[in-house]
């Protein structure tokens, strides 16, 4: 879901930079004060008690850059859901967005602060069960996929002891990788991840991939062959290729973006001057130098929620 960080190709894991699953398994949760000193782990929706013993609990998390989040990125997490309701014997019991560091260097990424802060908006908005989780956000350096899947891990089933059962035990949760089709492609591509994180992300936790436009997931998956029991992937029923690469092009040609992203991200985009023009000055807190702001937010005259 993410692009390239400045020192590796694709969303991705360097091969530069193998870890086998075992060291992966034990270095994957490290102290949060590399950029958090009073991390808590949110968990506020997580369903308490499951609704259907016989199921396995799942717990679905998108890594991506989240510049800015759109509908689709929410959506996605929906579509799982009932994929996973009406074909698996799995039962959802949370969803997080997990936003990459600022030190993945991507072009157009707005600081990780912004970020955190439009995805609990869109959130805290639209969800009742989906959170945002700052932790790799706020880290100093870029933390591979497989680590991230570690820190649920390690948060949920190690601190927390798995999910409630209507009985009053607990069972272990399987986390699981949620993402789109172009992130299952550079999956495929031979040299861009190393075959261990591959193995730790797909292998121990799996994927739940959601089909875009002009993506070959068959292609794909012949590549992946060995963790195609893992692999799950979801048709859109109803096509949505909007991304944020998209609403920044809109945004920066003061065009509407209106329903493509959730309002209140609209409203935090226009107060803190996010993806204007490179050649508008703004001030030190994002504002243009003469004080006005580009995007006017009155509904009846907003370039941004009316076009």
């Amino acid at each position: 879901m993410t692009g390239p960080p400045s020192t590796a190709p694709a969303h991705i894991d360097p091969i530069s930079k193998p870890d086998s699953p075992d060291n992966a398994a034990m270095n994957g949760y490290h102290s949060p004060s590399n950029g958090l000193k009073n991390y808590t782990f949110p968990d506020r929706k997580i369903k308490k008690v499951m609704e259907d013993p016989a199921r396995t609990p799942l717990l679905l998390i998108a890594c991506g850059s989240f510049s800015p989040i759109t509908y689709l990125h929410l959506r996605m997490f929906e579509m799982v859901a009932d994929y996973a309701k009406f074909n698996t014997e799995y039962e959802v019991i949370g969803g997080y967005l997990s936003p990459v560091s600022d030190a993945y260097k991507k072009a157009g990424l707005a600081s990780a602060e912004h970020r955190i802060r439009m995805c609990e908006i869109a959130v805290d908005q639209t969800s009742n069960w989906l959170m945002v989780d700052p932790w790799e956000a706020v880290q100093t350096e870029y933390t591979r996929t497989a680590l991230v899947l570690d820190h649920f891990e390690h948060e949920i089933n190690k601190i927390r002891g798995g999910a409630g059962m209507p009985d009053g035990s607990r069972r272990p949760v399987q986390i699981a990788l949620l993402a789109g089709a172009d992130l299952i492609e550079t999956m495929s591509t031979p040299g861009v991840w190393s075959a261990s994180d591959l193995d730790h992300i797909l292998g121990r936790y799996g994927a739940y991939i959601v089909e875009r436009t002009g993506t070959d997931i068959d292609a794909a998956l012949e590549n992946l062959k060995p963790w195609k029991d893992n692999i799950h992937v979801i048709k859109q029923l109803i096509q949505n290729d909007v991304s944020s690469t998209k609403i920044r092009l809109f945004l920066r040609k003061e065009m509407s973006v209106q329903y493509l992203i959730p309002s209140p991200v609209i409203q935090y985009i226009d107060d803190h001057g996010l993806y204007e023009d490179d050649q508008i000055r703004l001030d030190a807190n994002g504002k243009k130098v003469n004080g006005q702001k580009k995007h006017p937010v009155s509904p009846r005259n907003s370039s941004l929620l009316h076009g």
